[in-house]
């Protein structure tokens, strides 16, 4: 019997090295194996995470590989990498930042750039050389042409005073009444041209063709071929695109803010990034029929008719303003349900996160009340990119767990 224990002893000791030795490769395979799983998450959902391919069961993006064991709350990018991203930075510095009340507007024609091409003598439209509107046409081109009784027999009474005058040079009194005969004919645009023509000829022509006085945009059309009018009769508007007026509407209690001649910025609709600077020409003292606003009004210009009349065209008159105060282009800050953060660079190609409060802002900057110091150097472009990088490379949001949220 003690024998058998004996036996059963050394067996124990002897394999007991054994057994450890296994179980300590099977801990260390077991261990290792549990370094090298990979965790996957969704870009766009870093809550989501699983150490398999797949899908987000938020959104459906495939998910996307991360180091879960990498805690460093920054990124390292290479420089191409910053050019594709189109990183910029800018140093924070203080200075003053204005807020804006944005008045609705439009873009109108200004009528000191429209004309109305009339009729000099009465008769019949014969041809109309502009016959839809919409057309542009230049100055000197020719726009209609007319046929006047009236002006033949200003014609023949020319032709016989030049007979006279012809036929007894030295009587004063017939070179008076050819004088006088002339005068009638350059008053209804008889050109020298014209005159030498119709002594040449000896031939009435009672047809004037009439150029535009001015270039623009043919926007009314009143009279149509073999309409008779009389003279001074309109016949056609034409409209010069080159200098718009900028009319905005506002309330009588914030007329107190605007004065004529004060700078303001106007922002047209599909050119937001081209704001352009007005000066306040008008302000309506009365209010508008069936309404209770005002209008404000100026002029901008307008370079290669690029802007039409009617398109909105908003006005931002400045209401508030600060001094000294730490700003950045809106762009620059990122907001969330969190708060809000920007990218700080703290080496060439390293960029790290900082939560910041803000105070106010305007449309294109906001000012950063806490978070940062005058001489920061801030990403102003790229700064989602570098966002969407660090969810993407780590599988967490980078303002989850820092110091400062609800600031």
């Amino acid at each position: 019997m003690e024998r058998k224990s004996f036996l059963k002893a050394v067996a124990f000791v002897s394999l007991a090295p054994v057994v450890l030795l296994a179980a300590c490769k099977d801990a260390g395979k077991k261990q290792a194996g549990e370094e090298k799983v990979q965790t996957y998450t969704c870009p766009m959902h870093p809550q989501i995470v699983q150490n398999k391919p797949g899908t987000c069961p938020v959104c459906g993006m495939d998910l996307v590989p991360f180091d879960k064991n990498n805690k460093e709350a920054s990124l390292t990018l290479g420089e191409s990498q910053m050019a594709l991203a189109n990183i910029t930075t800018m140093v924070v510095g203080a200075g003053a930042l204005s807020n804006f009340r944005q008045l609705n507007g439009r873009l109108v024609t200004d009528p000191e750039k429209s004309a109305v091409i009339s009729s000099r003598v009465a008769g019949r439209i014969e041809a109309l050389y502009v016959k839809e509107t919409g057309v542009k046409v230049s100055k000197g081109q020719p726009l209609y042409k007319i046929y006047s009784e009236q002006l033949a027999s200003l014609q023949q009474e020319y032709l016989l005073a030049v007979a006279q005058v012809t036929q007894f040079p030295d009587d004063a009194r017939f070179q008076q009444i050819e004088k006088a005969a002339r005068q009638k004919l350059v008053l209804y645009d008889q050109s020298a041209g014209d005159i030498s023509r119709l002594v040449q000829s000896g031939k009435v022509n009672p047809y004037v063709t009439y150029p535009a006085t001015v270039s623009g945009v043919v926007s009314g059309l009143t009279a149509t071929e073999g309409q008779y009018v009389n003279e001074g009769g309109e016949v056609m508007r034409l409209e010069g695109y080159s200098q718009l007026w900028v009319e905005a509407d506002l309330y009588p209690a914030e007329a107190a803010a605007v004065q004529v001649g004060q700078p303001v910025k106007v922002i047209i609709a599909g050119w937001e990034n081209e704001p352009q600077t007005m000066t306040v020409q008008f302000i309506n003292p009365s209010l508008q029929s069936g309404s209770q606003l005002m209008q404000v009004r100026g002029t901008v210009p307008n370079p290669d008719n690029r802007w039409q009349p009617g398109l909105q065209a908003n006005i931002l008159l400045p209401v508030t303003s600060k001094g000294n105060v730490l700003s950045l282009p809106a762009d620059a800050v990122i907001r969330d349900g969190k708060g809000a953060h920007v990218w700080i660079q703290k080496a060439r190609g390293k960029f790290e996160p900082r939560v910041v409060s803000t105070g106010m802002e305007n449309f294109d900057d906001v000012e950063i009340t806490h978070g940062l110091v005058a001489g920061d150097t801030v990403v102003i472009t790229g700064a989602y990119l570098l966002y969407s990088e660090y969810i993407l490379k780590k599988g967490a949001d980078p303002m989850a767990g820092m110091p400062g949220m609800g600031h």
